[in-house]
């Protein structure tokens, strides 16, 4: 891989996890809020969420950079999806966390899951690996939606 190419590749990785330190610092005390939270069947330790959040955002930005290295017609389209995903991920722990509207946050994840699901499915016409790499994201955003609306539930009948 030529000089270039490891850069490009560290420039998508470093925006994909970018996006999430950033929401991290403005959710600051989202995991102590967590800790003290109702927690529903199958909940994770809260010490895993930042090792699966950043290898996600790794394999994100692995993903978004072999698109990006694409020459398919559709890899604008496919990288528009990616960002609009980023943006709503970076969305949903403000709203989680921060505004503490956990139907709000529900609703929001459910759009979020669609836009990581149209950019799997982009991804993965323009590159078959960047398509698949993006799988363990869409399968944690859907385990966070299950959390999510428990949580939720919870909090409006108690």
């Amino acid at each position: 891989m030529g000089e270039n190419k490891w850069k490009n590749l560290l420039i998508s990785i470093g925006i994909s996890l970018s996006v999430g330190i950033t929401s991290a610092m403005l959710t600051m005390g989202g995991m102590r809020v967590y800790m003290d939270m109702y927690h529903p069947p199958l909940s994770p330790p809260g010490w895993l969420f930042p090792v699966v959040w950043t290898i996600l955002y790794v394999l994100m930005g692995i993903a978004a950079y072999l698109v990006f290295e694409s020459k398919g017609e559709d890899r604008k389209l496919a990288l528009t999806l990616y960002v609009i995903q980023l943006f709503l991920n970076f969305g949903w722990s403000i709203i989680f966390f921060n505004l503490k509207a956990y139907f709000f946050a529900f609703a929001w994840l459910l759009i979020l899951w669609l836009f990581i699901y149209l950019t799997m499915k982009q991804f993965r016409q323009l590159n078959k690996a960047a398509g698949i790499l993006m799988v363990p994201y869409l399968v944690w955003v859907a385990f966070a939606g299950y959390l999510n609306l428990a949580i939720a539930i919870y909090y409006s009948i108690h």
